[in-house]
């Protein structure tokens, strides 16, 4: 009976997934907002750091080889991102394009500014190379909110345009992973117990968030840490016998708990405002029996964690919940998109409302 049950649970979730990617990509349908702009490490990166003098960059295969329709390469995984599929839920017909590459009228639908080993703090990944941190991409966006009031002939029009779209804020991995879990060469972890650096890295996204919000945005959407702990990488370095390592998940749980209180700060003080919080710990996906490995790459790996190029990956990709030893499978991608979109699919996965009641908020 238990067996029978999981298929049906398997079953289920694959047919949520797939009617609402269909229900989604009707043409001739318009987007539940205008526009959606990405801040965000590699878990978003569509292809910023393909350019970059970095290891933290995807363009070569395994990367992105059942990306539709050719394989797009500069994702992080075999397919498509979460972010990608919130955005083909929120009824977007393309995907938001990289900073690097846009142009013209694509901006007025978003602009993706991610870039891998990017965190909250700039030094986040710097041993890595280029990226370009959360800092920098506001930068870029006010680049690219100047050229919006160009296009539409004033700071009003472009400010009422740009208050009904989403911001996706999804970073701060990288300043545990490639910072505060390195003490051999980051000093943070010296300076600062778990509460404190949480609380330093709070601090600063606040007032990234506040910088955003004087230039126009006002639907926010913060996604808090995942169990980095429970990565194939932080596995198989900490010769747990294949177990999470606890301190890993702790740490970055912090840092989530402060953040889902700022999201109750913001929205109690900016009143012209929504904040939305995305736990990605807490929905079915880490549960569900759909994916039967857990704790190991799908794709061969390299010393640094990342798919060894050209290498053949499993052919079971979407029994897997990790494509390499840090970034998740397409199949995983859509089951947390769904859960970020959707509360009725995990109500404990989004705070105080989801992807969808944001989109038709009225502010």
């Amino acid at each position: 009976m238990a067996c029978e049950t999981e298929k049906w649970l398997i079953f289920h979730l694959f047919l949520l997934v797939a009617s609402y990617m269909r229900r989604s990509c009707v043409h001739g349908e318009s987007p539940q907002v205008p526009c959606v702009f990405i801040f965000s490490d590699s878990i978003s990166d569509n292809g910023n750091n393909n350019n970059l003098v970095t290891q933290a960059k995807a363009n070569y295969k395994p990367y992105g080889i059942d990306f539709p329709p050719t394989g797009q390469l500069g994702r992080f995984t075999n397919g498509l991102t979460t972010i990608d599929s919130i955005t083909k839920l929120l009824g977007f017909e393309k995907f938001i394009p990289p900073n690097a590459n846009t142009s013209g009228a694509d901006i007025l639908k978003g602009v993706n500014y991610a870039s891998g080993s990017a965190g909250i703090r700039d030094e986040s990944g710097i041993q890595l190379g280029e990226r370009i941190p959360l800092r920098s991409q506001i930068e870029n966006h006010k680049i690219i909110v100047s050229e919006i009031v160009n296009k539409l002939g004033s700071v009003s029009e472009a400010n009422k345009y740009l208050n009904k779209c989403l911001y996706y804020m999804n970073i701060g991995s990288d300043d545990y992973i490639n910072n505060y879990f390195m003490p051999e060469i980051y000093p943070t972890s010296r300076i600062y117990n778990p509460e404190q650096f949480a609380e330093v890295l709070i601090n600063q996204y606040s007032l990234e968030i506040l910088d955003l919000h004087n230039i126009g945005a006002r639907k926010f959407i913060l996604v808090g840490l995942g169990l980095l702990g429970c990565t194939p990488n932080a596995i198989a370095k900490s010769g747990n016998n294949g177990s999470c390592v606890e301190s890993q998940n702790a740490a970055p749980f912090i840092f989530s708990q402060k953040l889902k209180s700022l999201v109750d700060k913001f929205n109690a003080e900016l009143h012209d405002s929504k904040f939305i919080f995305v736990n990605f710990t807490a929905g079915p996906v880490q549960s569900t029996p759909a994916f039967t490995v857990i704790n190991a790459p799908c794709c061969p790996t390299r010393e640094d964690g990342m798919c060894v190029p050209d290498s053949v990956p499993c052919p079971n990709r979407d029994d897997y919940v990790f494509y390499d030893e840090f970034h998740p499978t397409e199949a995983f991608n859509n089951f947390s998109a769904l859960a970020s979109y959707d509360s009725s699919v995990s109500p404990d996965s989004t705070y105080p409302m989801d992807i969808k009641q944001l989109a038709q908020y009225s502010i």
